[in-house]
C-alpha cells in the first residue's frame, strides 16, 4: 500500500482576510487566490475574466521586427517559404498555426515535420537537403531550432535563412539564424517568458497581420490550436498562457478547428470541453501520430479544408492512439514482470528496465505508467538500430538530467531536462549504465522525494461543499501547472456504512460529517478499504468532482488518499 506525503500548504490570514472584503466570495476561495499570488481585487479581475486585449505587444520581443521584415520580403518577391516543426502537438499546432495564417497571405508554401525515427527531434539535415532539393529559401523553426546552430549554419551555406521561433533554454551560443524569437533569450525583455513553441509563433502572426491588413479576428482562429498546445506542453497556466487557454477553449466549444472538431466526435465528447479534454483526449491522438507512425498527418488534419478531409486523417490519429494504447500496456505489464522477476530491483532507489522488442515511441510513456507503481526516477530502454535507445521521467524534486550527465561515461548521446531525458548507448553498455544510474540516484536522492507528495490547498467540512462554492472554483478554469484545480482535506469524517467496493479496484464513498452526508469515488484504492471499515473517524484529501446520473446532477468527491484521524 503505497503511503503518500500530505503536505498542506499555509495560510497567510492577513492577505485572504483583505481579498474576501474586497471580493465578499468564500474565505477559503480567497485563500487558494492568495497563495497562486492572486490579491487584489484588480488581479482577481484579471484572473477571473481573461481579456484578450491584455495580451503583450508582439513588438516587445527581441529580434520581432527582423523576423516580419524577412517574411514581408519573401512574400513579395514570392520566395518558397518552408514552415517546419516538431512532431509533438506543440509542433504540429505550431505549423498548422503558421501555415494557415502565411496562406491567406502566400501561395509559395509548405511544411515538414521531421520523422521521429529517421531524423529525430527538432531541426534535421534531412529537412534543410529537403528545403535546398525544393528551392526554399527561408524556413520558420517552430518549437525547435534553438539549439541548432550547426544545421542552421549548413543551411546559410545553401542559401536558406531561417526564423527561429522556439521556447526551450537556450544555449551559450544560439544559431547564426536571420530572426530568434524566444523569450528566454538572456537579452529578451518580453515580459512572459512561460510561453510554448506553438506561443511564440502566434506571437509572430500577431505581429504579421497588420502589415497585410488582416484583422484580429485572422489571428484569433488559431486560438483553440493554441489552447491545445498550452494544455499539452504543460507550461504554467499563468499570465498570457491563461488568458490565450480561456479564449482558446471558448473557440474549441463554440466553433471548432476541424481537426479537433473531428477528434472530438472521434473520442466520443459530446458535451462541453474542458482543458482536460485536451490533454486526455486531444493531445494523445495527436502525439500517436508521431510515436506510431508520421506526424505529418496531424498537421494536415489541422490544415484541412474540409470536415470529411479532416475526418479522414483524424481516422488515421484515433488508429495509431489505439495502436500506442495496446504497446504501451503490453510494454508496462513486461516491464512489472522483469522488475518483480529481479527481486534486487524492487528495493532500489531507480528503475532501467530493457528489452530489443519494445516500441520506442512509448518507452517514455511506460517510463511514467512504471513511476505510477515504483515511485522513483525510471529509464526505459528499447533497441534502435545497433545500439540501445531510451527514455527517463523523473519524480517531482529530483534532477533527472544531472543524474544522466554523471553517468555520460556510458553514453553515446543524451539530451533532456529536469524531468524527463532521452539517451543512446552501446548495447554491452545496458547493465553497466543501470548500476551508474543506481548509484548516483541512490547517492543523492533526498528520501523524502522516494514518497509521493500531494499538495492540499485547503482544509474544509462537507458543509461547505456546496453549488455556488463549486462554481466559483469552476470559474478558476483552465487548469493547469501553478493553477491546479484546487485539492482539499475534510478531517474526521466517518463511514456510513454504504461505502463499497466497485470493480474490484475502486472504492465507492459514503461519508458523513455532522448531519452532512457526501458520496465519492477513490479509483485504484480498493487495498485500503480495510481502514474504512474500523469504523474510526478519518481524513480525506479529494477533489469536487460533477456527478450526473439518470439526468439529475450531484456534487461528489474525487478522492485521492484517506487515512485515520489523528
Amino acid at each position: 500500500m503505497t503511503v503518500k506525503r500530505w503536505n498542506q500548504l499555509t495560510i497567510d490570514r492577513e492577505r485572504t482576510e483583505a481579498l474576501q472584503q474586497a471580493l465578499k466570495v468564500n474565505p477559503v476561495i480567497c485563500s487558494i487566490l492568495v497563495q497562486r499570488g492572486i490579491d487584489t481585487y484588480d488581479a482577481a479581475k484579471d484572473f477571473f475574466r481573461p481579456q484578450l486585449s491584455d495580451l503583450h505587444d508582439p513588438w516587445l520581443m527581441k529580434d520581432m521586427a527582423k523576423a516580419v521584415e524577412r517574411i514581408i520580403t519573401a512574400v513579395n518577391s514570392n520566395e518558397k517559404i518552408l514552415v517546419f516543426g516538431d512532431y509533438d502537438v506543440d509542433g504540429t499546432t505550431s505549423v498548422a498555426c503558421m501555415y494557415q495564417f502565411l496562406k491567406k497571405i502566400h501561395s509559395n508554401l509548405d511544411f515538414y515535420i521531421p520523422h521521429r525515427y529517421r531524423e529525430g527531434y527538432g531541426v534535421s539535415k534531412a529537412g534543410i537537403d529537403f528545403a535546398s532539393e525544393n528551392n526554399f529559401s527561408l524556413i520558420i523553426s517552430l518549437d525547435c531550432g534553438i539549439k541548432s546552430a550547426d544545421l542552421i549554419a549548413y543551411a546559410k551555406t545553401l542559401g536558406i535563412d531561417f526564423i527561429v521561433c522556439d521556447h526551450h533554454l537556450p544555449d551559450e551560443v544560439v544559431p547564426d539564424a536571420v530572426a530568434i524569437l524566444n523569450p528566454k533569450q538572456k537579452d529578451c525583455t518580453y515580459p512572459y517568458k512561460e510561453l510554448c513553441g506553438c506561443g511564440v509563433g502566434f506571437k509572430l502572426i500577431q505581429a504579421l497581420a497588420p502589415q497585410f491588413s488582416l484583422s484580429d479576428n485572422d489571428v484569433y482562429e488559431f486560438l483553440d490550436l493554441l489552447a491545445t498546445a498550452i494544455a499539452a506542453d504543460i507550461v504554467p497556466m499563468t499570465g498570457e498562457n491563461r488568458i490565450m487557454a480561456f479564449h482558446g477553449l471558448k473557440k474549441a466549444n463554440e466553433n471548432p478547428n476541424k481537426g479537433i472538431k473531428a477528434l472530438m466526435q472521434l473520442s466520443g465528447l459530446g458535451k462541453e470541453m474542458h482543458i482536460n479534454n485536451l490533454v486526455f483526449m486531444i493531445a494523445p491522438r495527436v502525439n500517436a501520430a508521431g510515436r506510431m507512425d508520421d506526424a505529418r498527418k496531424a498537421v494536415q488534419m489541422f490544415v484541412a479544408e474540409t470536415e470529411n478531409e479532416a475526418l479522414h486523417y483524424a481516422e488515421m490519429l484515433h488508429s495509431d492512439n489505439t495502436d500506442r494504447k495496446e504497446a504501451d500496456s503490453n510494454i508496462t505489464d513486461e516491464a512489472l514482470s522483469l522488475i518483480r522477476e529481479n527481486a534486487a530491483w524492487t528495493s532500489r532507489k531507480s528503475t532501467l528496465v530493457f528489452k530489443e522488442h519494445w516500441h520506442k515511441g512509448v518507452v517514455g510513456i511506460v517510463a511514467s505508467r512504471l513511476i505510477e507503481h515504483y515511485y522513483r526516477p525510471t529509464i526505459v530502454l528499447t533497441r534502435s538500430g545497433d545500439y540501445a535507445a531510451g527514455s527517463a521521467r523523473s519524480v517531482p524534486g529530483f534532477n533527472l538530467y544531472e543524474a544522466i550527465h554523471a553517468c555520460r561515461e556510458h553514453l553515446l548521446g543524451y539530451g533532456g531536462h529536469f524531468a524527463a531525458a532521452g539517451m543512446t548507448l552501446e548495447l554491452e553498455q545496458v547493465d553497466a549504465f543501470r548500476e551508474k544510474f543506481e548509484q548516483v540516484v541512490s547517492s543523492t536522492i533526498d528520501p523524502e522525494l522516494l514518497i509521493p507528495e500531494i499538495v492540499i490547498d485547503a482544509a474544509i467540512s462537507l458543509q461547505d461543499i456546496t453549488w455556488p462554492f463549486y462554481n466559483i472554483l469552476g470559474q478558476m478554469e483552465p487548469f493547469g501547472p501553478e493553477n491546479l484545480r484546487p485539492v482539499f482535506v475534510v478531517e474526521k469524517v466517518m463511514d456510513t456504512g454504504y461505502s463499497k467496493i466497485v470493480k474490484e479496484q475502486h472504492i465507492r464513498f459514503s461519508v458523513r460529517q455532522d448531519n452532512v452526508t457526501i458520496t465519492g469515488i477513490g479509483f485504484g484504492m480498493a487495498e485500503k478499504f480495510a481502514l474504512l471499515q474500523l469504523k474510526k473517524p478519518v481524513d480525506i484529501v479529494f477533489k469536487i468532482d460533477e456527478n450526473e446520473w439518470n439526468g439529475e446532477k450531484s456534487l461528489q468527491l474525487r478522492v485521492i488518499d484517506f487515512r485515520l484521524s489523528e
